[in-house]
């Protein structure tokens, strides 16, 4: 980032950022702690994700705040410009992000009463949750060094993650199917899953913001989605 002469316009800045980051890191580790509530069964991990939530709106509402002062005060152009409207729409990603590992957290409360929940459906909706972890991960570490080619590799990721999230959609409706007894902890999962897949939209949202932020625009290709069969098939049908 180019340095002004306003010292203090450059410190409003960072400040922006690094509540960007801490926002980063609270939604990294709600997505965590999610997943290991889920794989161990443990409602006081659950509880904690839904807890920390708020904090992670505060810091939204003090991006937004601090936004604003600075189109108003500022008036920035350019990169700056692109910067500050990009932070915007980053936190909003973020918020996002941990609203979906909240609503994940409180789902697998829920499922903690069941007893016929299948092991491997677990499994796969852990290892989805994986794929998005670590993509955001790789995506809050593009945005702090400003790295577009690390920032596109996550977003070439999304594709991936909706293969995953196909298959195991319909390994659930399966396991609904041969064992009715499994539809209600099913149904729990199929709506988690969705939350981790949407998280990783959300992700691959942030990856175009990093290129935007530097380069003024997006990339270029037209976005890769693995999903695309899960809807022609319930199309046709």
């Amino acid at each position: 980032m180019a340095e002004h002469t306003l010292k203090r316009f450059d410190e409003e800045l960072e400040r922006l950022s690094s509540t960007i980051s801490e926002m980063g890191g609270l939604a990294e580790t709600a997505l965590t702690q999610c997943l290991t509530a889920l794989r161990q069964g443990d409602s006081e991990i659950a509880e904690q994700v839904i807890a920390a939530d708020a904090r992670v709106d505060a810091l939204d509402n003090a991006v937004q705040e601090q936004t604003v002062k600075l189109l108003a005060l500022r008036q920035p152009m350019a990169v700056d410009l692109r910067v500050i409207l990009s932070s915007i729409k980053i936190a909003a990603a973020l918020e996002r992000i941990a609203d979906y590992a909240k609503n994940t957290a409180k789902r697998t409360i829920v499922l903690n009463g069941a007893t016929t929940t299948p092991p491997a459906a677990v499994n796969g909706i852990d290892r989805l949750g994986r794929l998005v972890r670590t993509a955001l991960k790789d995506v809050l570490d593009a945005f702090a060094h400003g790295d577009v080619a690390k920032a596109h590799d996550v977003w070439q990721r999304d594709e991936e993650i909706d293969q995953v999230y196909t298959g195991l959609f319909r390994e659930l409706l399966t396991y609904m199917m041969e064992d009715p007894r499994t539809i209600t902890a099913c149904t729990h999962l199929l709506f988690m899953a969705k939350n981790i897949e949407r998280a990783g939209d959300h992700v691959t949202n942030i990856a175009e913001l990093v290129s935007f932020r530097t380069t003024g625009h997006g990339f270029d290709e037209a976005r890769p989605k693995g999903s695309a069969s899960l809807y022609a098939a319930g199309n046709a049908s």
